[in-house]
């Protein structure tokens, strides 16, 4: 089954300075080391894939954070779709047909 996942991923609590990033660029490094298709955005990281790739990855991006974290925030959304790839772009490029 292909799947297109976007999730985000953080630990309960920043770190000393308050920030999440370090957290979070773990996750996203394990995400883009995986080699599916993927993008980061200010708010998600969307990952392309076979459904269990995908969802290996997602899992191997939230044990990093939680690598740091005794407690972590995950939230998922998933379009499953049989047959599609690409959808990471031909999604934004069926969209920006209609402006």
């Amino acid at each position: 089954m292909s799947l297109t996942v976007a999730f985000s991923v953080a630990p309960a609590s920043p770190d000393p300075d308050g920030s999440y990033a370090q957290a979070v660029a773990a996750a996203v490094r394990v995400v883009r080391e995986s080699g599916l298709a993927n993008e980061t955005n200010a708010m998600f990281t969307n990952v392309e894939g076979e459904w269990d790739e995908v969802m290996a990855v997602v899992k191997a991006a939230t044990m990093a954070v939680a690598a740091v974290s005794p407690r972590v925030s995950l939230v998922l959304k998933a379009d499953l779709r049989e047959g599609v790839t690409g959808a990471l772009q031909s999604k934004v490029t069926s969209l920006e047909k209609h402006f």
